[in-house]
């Protein structure tokens, strides 16, 4: 998969240290922080806990350069987003979180929305599923969080039925690593490179990029 910097449109050729087994959290992060949105965090970050997912977002480190490719390479890095929408989110932090949202779904991430039950989502999400901030909200999140395990199992699957499609397969196994953590799936990647007789392309190469993880 080629990705292209959000901020001036060029191809990135340098590969993004994956990090499996996270989930990246848009919500609202600066003061006053709403109380339901800062229960709906709590309640997210302690159900992902339970099913050996990390939860990190905009502030989890310190970069010192431009916030917006900070955000942009933590999203590409991890298997999971998760957006918040609620009606006490300030208009212009919402609009930034269904921006994000938006990356996410382009790099091909895993995604949910979580909603209070009194937000209104644009006209573009009104066919996306969403998991309501109410009664039976720890169950329902933590049924999706256990459907991930299959469809990391799918992504290997369609990997291993690829063929003459190295770029896709590999793209597949990284998506289904990002997910599980299996060190099982490096090996395959690679094996996908010597059968396709990519080992010699540059270091900068989108197969081998593909395949670094």
């Amino acid at each position: 998969m080629i990705i292209y910097n959000p901020l001036d449109g060029d191809a990135l050729t340098s590969a993004i240290p994956g990090q499996p087994r996270h989930c990246f959290l848009m919500t609202r992060l600066g003061n006053p922080i709403p109380l339901g949105v800062q229960e709906i965090r709590t309640a997210v970050t302690k159900i992902c806990k339970s099913h050996k997912f990390n939860v990190i977002d905009a502030t989890s480190h310190v970069t010192g350069r431009d916030f917006l490719l900070k955000i942009w390479r933590q999203i590409a890095s991890v298997p999971l987003v998760i957006g918040v929408a609620h009606e006490n989110i300030p208009s212009k932090t919402q609009a930034n979180i269904y921006y994000e949202f938006g990356i996410a779904q382009a790099m091909g991430k895993e995604t949910v929305l979580v909603k209070s039950v009194n937000a209104e989502t644009p006209s573009d999400f009104v066919r996306t599923e969403y998991v309501e901030f109410g009664d039976d909200f720890d169950s329902t999140l933590a049924k999706y969080l256990e459907s991930l395990e299959e469809q990391a199992e799918h992504y290997e699957t369609v990997a291993d039925q690829l063929e003459k499609n190295p770029i896709l397969a590999l793209d597949y196994l990284h998506r289904a690593y990002l997910i599980t953590g299996d060190t099982k799936l490096r090996k395959k990647a690679r094996a996908v490179l010597k059968q396709a007789k990519l080992q010699e392309r540059a270091a900068n190469s989108v197969e081998l990029l593909a395949a670094s993880f």
